[in-house]
């Protein structure tokens, strides 16, 4: 039997969703016990676990959490990845899980620069599932939307490929869009996609956008939110729209397709929705002209005027976009969707009228077996390090006590999450750092503050993805302030090939600024790190200033299709805020067209 989650969870009614939900929080420990029971018993004798447990079941729930603490150890990725290739290559022993495995997903390589393979299994469609319903749950206590209306969603699947044993690889989104969780998610949510799954797997994001676009203005009166996997879809398709609105118009005048579709079933699937409708595109042309003059703000309410809110993930990497998706936005509210990864689903967000800067994720205990490795900051830095090696300082950059079970994380402490899930992962270390933000009912709401290993550091000094955002954020209101211009995106890099090592910040921006105002915008960079051993090293010279470079319009575009050229999909595709991939920076460097130099130490 495929390891699911029970049948009895799948509520239709909304009331009826949050109570289930409201149960396994106010009992979350017990709940997780019975997780980590039923995975083990579901997995029981699988190669991996008998490499640690032996023949012994682990039943007792009162101990069982701590004798699987102590007797199966943390693990990274890359303990597992032998296994996978194993399964991969058709091997049908149990190596990880009991039920045979049929399909990978692929991680989206943002974060090291290579996909991982990532078990996907019934169950991973079915959590999905079920988040999506929950949230919709909670969504509807605030947002009423009709049933029956319309979504326009910017989604996106990848080509999926079989391994020499037959296993289907894919995104986890590829896979899920192709599930039937995926039809039954409309049915339960009462809200249906407006483009058919032709326009989603179409293989050509540049073509899926363009359709989705047409089919979202076409269904204009009918749409009731706008929504994407992250908030870069959503930002990327309207920029896309800024371009493509006139020809988006004749096509809805005229009941015609763009030479740009050259894809043949997407091409059927799109001409035989429309019709012509003049008196609409007349009416688009119309507010398009009049917003294209104010910069193209408040957009989607002006174009959609029945959407209620915008539903993304908005948090991590993705806090650059909000500005922009406010602007398109306007008025409407921005609410942040749930939190997951490629290997489990995590949290569901519970009070969606949240700013998307303070939301928080309930951890649902049923998905998982969470445990929380406490992290702590070192206060200063001895000098002693500045011998080691970025890399080395790069796996150090936090103090670890060891983990605790999800009934004993405390408020305000920072933690690595750490999985054991239905598919096949024991102890997993995730590599996402989170805060403890408080408690919904008793299971840990949960502040997402960035990837461990995406980490700035030269000398001594850690700088961590928030501060980056933190840092880029400060710069980039001198340049709004001071110019009509805006940043487009950005990433970085630690520049150690030369003595000292500096920061470099690599900034994409639209419109014209003078050069004193860029100069500006990286001196106040610089002098925002806060990090003591950044400071400390800045002030000694043994990091060097940092450099600021501009890249010309469409860099960050050739970032994307990179990725995309390597099998990653648009839904899962994440700018990497810290690179020292070398095919990355050859796209920067070969674009930087100006460079400045911070003066902020002198």
């Amino acid at each position: 039997m495929e390891p699911s989650v029970d049948k009895s969870n799948y509520y239709t009614d909304t009331d009826e969703m949050i109570n289930w939900f409201e149960k396994s929080a106010e009992n979350a420990a017990a709940v997780q016990r019975q997780t980590l029971r039923r995975i083990l018993e579901l997995n029981h004798g699988v190669e991996y676990l008998k490499k640690w447990l032996g023949d012994i079941r682990l039943q007792d729930e009162n101990a069982m959490e701590s004798l699987y603490a102590t007797m199966v150890p943390l693990a990274s990725h890359a303990d597992f990845e032998p296994y996978i290739h194993r399964i991969a290559d058709g091997e049908k022993a149990p190596l990880l899980t009991q039920d045979p495995m049929k399909t990978l997903s692929l991680s989206s390589g943002t974060t090291e620069g290579r996909q991982k393979f990532v078990p996907f299994t019934h169950h991973s469609s079915q959590t999905t599932l079920q988040i999506f319903k929950l949230a919709a749950a909670y969504r509807s206590r605030i947002y009423s939307i009709r049933e029956g209306g319309k979504v326009l969603e910017f989604i996106y699947s990848s080509k999926q490929y079989k391994t020499k044993g037959g296993l289907i690889v894919g995104t986890a989104t590829t896979h899920y869009y192709a599930s039937e969780e995926f039809k039954i998610k409309q049915q339960h949510t009462k809200s249906f996609t407006c483009s058919p799954e032709e326009v989603i797997s179409s293989g050509d994001y540049k073509q899926s956008t363009y359709c989705h676009l047409l089919l979202g203005l076409y269904y204009c009166d009918e749409i009731e939110f706008v929504t994407s996997t992250f908030a870069y879809s959503t930002v990327q398709a309207f920029r896309s729209f800024e371009e493509l609105w006139k020809e988006l118009c004749h096509d809805i005048r005229e009941g015609t397709l763009s030479s740009r579709i050259n894809i043949t079933k997407v091409q059927k699937v799109v001409l035989d929705i429309i019709v012509p409708n003049p008196e609409l595109a007349s009416r688009i042309e119309s507010i398009c002209e009049e917003v294209e003059r104010e910069d193209w703000f408040s957009i989607i309410p002006k174009l959609w005027p029945n959407v209620k809110y915008v539903y993304t993930i908005m948090t991590g990497s993705m806090q650059p976009y909000l500005n922009k998706l406010r602007h398109y936005g306007g008025d409407l509210p921005l609410v942040s969707a749930d939190y997951g990864s490629t290997e489990s689903w995590i949290g569901v967000n519970v009070e969606p009228s949240s700013p998307p800067e303070k939301v928080t994720f309930a951890i649902i205990p049923t998905f998982s077996y969470f445990e929380f490795i406490p992290l702590h900051r070192s206060k200063s830095q001895s000098f002693n390090n500045s011998h080691k090696d970025a890399n080395l300082l790069a796996n150090d950059d936090f103090i670890e006590d060891e983990p605790v079970p999800l009934s004993q994380v405390k408020i305000g402490q920072d933690y690595e999450i750490v999985l054991t899930t239905f598919t096949g992962l024991y102890r997993y270390r995730l590599g996402d750092v989170v805060e403890v933000a408080g408690f919904h009912k008793k299971t840990p709401k949960l502040n997402f503050i960035c990837r461990r290993k995406l980490i700035l550091t030269v000398n001594i000094d850690k700088n961590t993805e928030q501060d980056l955002q933190l840092v880029v954020e400060r710069g980039s209101r001198i340049l709004i302030s001071k110019s009509r211009a805006e940043l487009v995106d950005f990433t970085s890099h630690a520049n150690v090939s030369k003595k000292p090592g500096h920061y470099v910040i690599y900034w994409e921006i639209k419109g014209d600024v003078d050069e004193n105002v860029l100069g500006e915008c990286c001196r106040e960079m610089d002098a925002s790190f806060v990090d003591h051993g950044y400071v400390v090293s800045r002030k000694t010279n043994s990091i060097g200033p940092l450099e600021l470079c501009i890249v010309e319009r469409g860099t960050f575009k050739k970032i994307l299709e990179h990725f995309i050229g390597n099998g990653a999909a648009l839904s899962q595709f994440k700018t990497p805020r810290c690179t020292s991939n070398q095919v990355l920076l050859r796209i920067l460097n070969v674009c930087t067209i100006k460079r400045f130099y911070s003066t902020a130490y002198g």
